[in-house]
């Protein structure tokens, strides 16, 4: 099964964004659903190390990385150098009590993960976290260096993503429930549609679902995030890149041009030049322009997400604009 959302180049696309936003709405619900149990879901420490294969790959690793980051250790029986490195690792995920777990992908049995993960050669370490692919190293590394790597790795899943990890039970039974193996929300079932709807380019149908859990739910924070998404991307989708931009070159004092620049900016990945291009129209507009510029603004901060410090930072610019 092919992984999804893999983005190695490091490039913020709104994938990547909606996989992070997700990620970080059901590791709160978890731990609220947890809280709310008095501690129910804990898992074994037997069960913070385990194989994978092609077929288990999106259970077991995407969509647990919303929970936890997964490294992976990329090894074959005939390896020696996997053969040092790998019990390094089980020792240091056991370690690390729940904000790691490790998945062992072993490449002669699943040539298919290796080659969509680019690896030339083994061992290789990666991590999942919020559905993303981090690359960690490759070959023989040294211990020291390993736990720096994953502190990396544990500060990144916890601040950008707010994944702190699993709750682990000495005394709970091995291969028991894992935490992310809840009971199906209200709405599950309504997010699942939307996202095929996007998946499949339906922008509209995305809408109208998004829109219907909202009814019920206003502050549903992933409904939010894929309704600012789908309107986004329906904004878009009839525009001419070029035409738009050299209006908003030709016509600085134009609103609706500079929006529209400013939406294609952030589908392009350029979030700072869609921020910058909005507050500095802010800055020579006033009253229904001024209003208009800064609630599309608003808009697009929904969709990088609110603790983005390119979010951060452009809520700051907009309020020395506005006073």
């Amino acid at each position: 099964m092919q992984p999804r959302n893999m983005s190695m180049s490091g490039v913020v696309d709104l994938a990547a964004v909606k996989a992070a936003q997700e990620a970080k709405a059901k590791a709160e619900q978890a731990r609220a659903e947890a809280a709310r149990q008095g501690g129910a879901g804990a898992v074994s420490p037997a069960d913070l190390v385990f194989d994978v294969d092609e077929a288990g790959f999106e259970r077991d690793v995407v969509q647990r990385s919303a929970e936890v980051p997964v490294v992976i250790d990329f090894w074959a029986e005939w390896c020696q150098p996997c053969k040092q490195l790998s019990p390094v690792l089980e020792r240091l995920t056991v370690e690390y009590d729940g904000r790691i777990v490790l998945a062992k992908i072993d490449v002669d049995a699943n040539q298919m993960l290796m080659q969509q993960f680019g690896i030339q050669g083994i061992p290789a370490v990666f991590a999942v976290v919020a559905g993303q692919a981090l690359p960690l190293f490759q070959g023989a590394a040294g211990e020291e260096q390993i736990r720096q790597t994953l502190d990396q790795l544990v500060a990144v899943a916890e601040q950008r993503f707010g994944i702190t990890g699993l709750t682990v039970d000495p005394n709970a039974e091995p291969g028991g429930t894992p935490a992310d193996a809840r009971t199906e929300g209200p709405y599950d079932a309504a997010l699942n549609a939307a996202a095929q709807a996007l998946d499949a380019g339906d922008l509209a149908g995305a809408v109208r679902a998004y829109q219907n859990v909202l009814a019920d739910d206003p502050a549903h924070p992933e409904a939010k995030l894929g309704l600012a998404q789908a309107e986004l991307l329906q904004r878009v989708q009839n525009l001419d890149p070029q035409q738009v931009r050299k209006d908003a070159a030709d016509k600085p004092a134009d609103v609706q041009a500079q929006i529209a620049a400013a939406d294609l900016d952030l589908v392009g990945g350029h979030v700072e030049d869609a921020f910058g291009r909005l507050v500095e129209t802010v800055q020579r507009t006033v009253g229904d322009d001024r209003e208009a510029v800064r609630l599309r603004l608003l808009e697009l901060f929904e969709v990088v997400g609110a603790d983005d410090p390119r979010v951060t930072a452009a809520r700051r610019a907009l309020a020395r604009a506005l006073f």
